[in-house]
C-alpha cells in the first residue's frame, strides 16, 4: 500500500499544481487505456492474446486507483475523469495506438518520477513506467506476430 501524506492547505501550492496535473493527466490516461483494452481484447481472434491484454488490462487498473488515491489525496478532490482519446474501432489500428501510447507513458512517468519529491509517488511512477515499457512490448509482439 502507498502512503501520501493528507491534503495540506499550507503546502506550497505552486510547488504542487503541476504534480497535481501531472498525476490528473495519468489518471485519465489510465482510464483511457482500461477502457480501450478491453475493447481490443474482445477484438482479438487468439484466446493467448486475449488473456495478455486483459493481464496488461489489470496492471492499467491498478495504476489508475494508485494515481487516484495520490490526486486525492494532493488536491483534496476528485478529479474529473474522462477518456483522453478514443481506442480505435479496428483491432490492427487499436494495437498500434496502443503500442504508441503506452511509449509515449513511459517518458511521462519517468518525468513525472524525476520531478516528485514524495518517495511513494516517484517509486510508484517509476514502477508504472517500467509496467508500461513490458505492455509496449507485448504490443509490439502482437502487432508482429501475423
Amino acid at each position: 500500500m502507498w502512503y501520501v501524506q493528507p491534503y495540506n492547505p499550507a503546502f506550497p501550492v505552486r510547488q504542487n499544481n503541476k504534480l497535481i496535473k501531472d498525476i490528473e493527466r495519468a489518471v485519465n490516461g489510465e482510464h483511457s487505456a482500461v477502457v480501450c483494452y478491453q475493447k481490443l481484447a474482445q477484438m482479438a481472434q487468439d484466446s493467448a492474446v486475449k488473456k495478455q491484454i486483459l493481464e496488461i488490462r489489470q496492471d492499467e487498473i491498478r495504476h489508475f486507483n494508485t494515481f487516484l488515491r495520490f490526486y486525492m489525496s494532493l488536491s483534496g478532490k476528485k478529479p474529473d475523469i474522462k477518456i483522453t482519446e478514443p481506442c480505435p474501432d479496428q483491432y490492427r489500428a487499436g494495437l498500434e495506438f496502443a503500442l504508441k501510447d503506452e511509449q509515449e507513458t513511459v517518458d511521462f512517468y519517468l518525468d513525472i518520477a524525476d520531478d516528485a519529491k514524495n518517495q511513494s509517488i516517484k517509486k510508484a511512477f517509476k514502477r508504472a513506467a517500467a509496467d508500461e515499457q513490458n505492455h509496449a512490448v507485448w504490443f509490439l509482439y502482437f502487432l508482429t506476430k501475423r
